[in-house]
């Protein structure tokens, strides 16, 4: 969603933008490009792959881009050790990068046979195989259900217990298959991989995906100077509902208990919403990348 992007955070020159997910630097270089000449970038992403892929592809800019390996979580360390206390602009592209899918020796994607990894970095201990074959099946049976929303978590919990039981579950193919045997084949949906939500489930257990999104926001706002605009993409409803209550819960007047008959906080908003709704792809953009058709574009304003 390059447009939307670059509309929403407007970058101009003399500004300071945070990538929190800079991933390949797609959209970090529009927005270089935008806040020419004196705009600065800083970048963060805790995939080595991804850094190199952004180094190459930000070069061009000097000193204008810097780079940082670590998750976005903890910007305000990294930005604070920089000399940066406030920022312009927070853009975060949420979930697994399209480099990351396609790369089937990553673990992330059910369409080859790797190993069942999913670290977004490498040099994290805990792999999507570990949770797999080690945690109780009630935790397993929680992790898919919540953060997967599978309405199925329960039957594909057992039915990993008792694959493990018998051999490990070591590679993507050997869980996408468990999965689609324990879902019955009535009620596979047309569209939808059998396996999709459970991977989904694992590797935002993996990553610690939604913690990070929340400290990471957090940190992001506090840090916008008055004028500022934070743009968040997400692509899966509870990605988009923690940054949807965020941006309401700074975008509100009074934060008195309802019960209360009358404000006596005097609170004032924070932040003002720019994106009523949710802004989506436009079908030129699905055709080119199917991917994009789940994302959803949110952003708002520091006042």
């Amino acid at each position: 969603m390059p447009a939307e992007v670059t509309h929403y955070l407007a970058p101009r020159s003399g500004g300071v933008y945070v990538d929190g997910t800079v991933g390949g630097a797609g959209h970090a270089a529009m927005v270089l490009e935008i806040s020419s000449p004196g705009g600065v970038l800083i970048g963060f992403d805790r995939d080595p792959d991804a850094l190199a892929a952004a180094t190459a592809r930000l070069a061009p800019y000097g000193e204008r881009a810097r780079l940082v390996r670590s998750n976005f979580a903890g910007m305000a360390d990294h930005l604070a050790a920089m000399g940066i206390t406030e920022i312009d602009g927070l853009l975060l592209d949420l979930g697994v990068s399209s480099p990351q899918l396609d790369r089937s020796e990553r673990g992330f994607s059910f369409q080859g046979d790797a190993p069942l990894d999913m670290r977004m970095d490498a040099g994290q201990p805990t792999t999507a195989a570990d949770l797999v074959n080690t945690l109780p099946e009630e935790e397993l049976t929680a992790i898919i259900r919540e953060y997967g929303e599978e309405r199925w978590a329960k039957r594909i919990a057992s039915f990993i217990a008792r694959a493990r039981s018998e051999n490990p579950i070591a590679t993507t193919s050997q869980l996408a298959d468990i999965v689609k045997g324990a879902i019955p084949r009535a009620k596979w949906e047309e569209r939808l991989h059998p396996a999709t939500r459970t991977f989904q489930a694992l590797r935002i257990a993996v990553n610690d995906e939604l913690a990070s999104l929340e400290k990471g926001l957090t940190a992001g706002l506090h840090l916008l100077k008055k004028g500022g605009r934070v743009v968040v993409i997400s692509f899966h409803s509870l990605e988009d509902r923690i940054v949807k209550e965020s941006f309401r819960s700074l975008a509100r007047r009074c934060t008195c208990p309802k019960e209360l008959p009358r404000c006596v906080c005097g609170g004032t908003p924070q932040l003002a919403i720019l994106t009523g709704k949710p802004v989506r792809a436009g079908d030129s953009e699905v055709r080119l990348n199917p991917r994009a058709r789940s994302a959803k574009l949110r952003a708002a304003e520091k006042l």
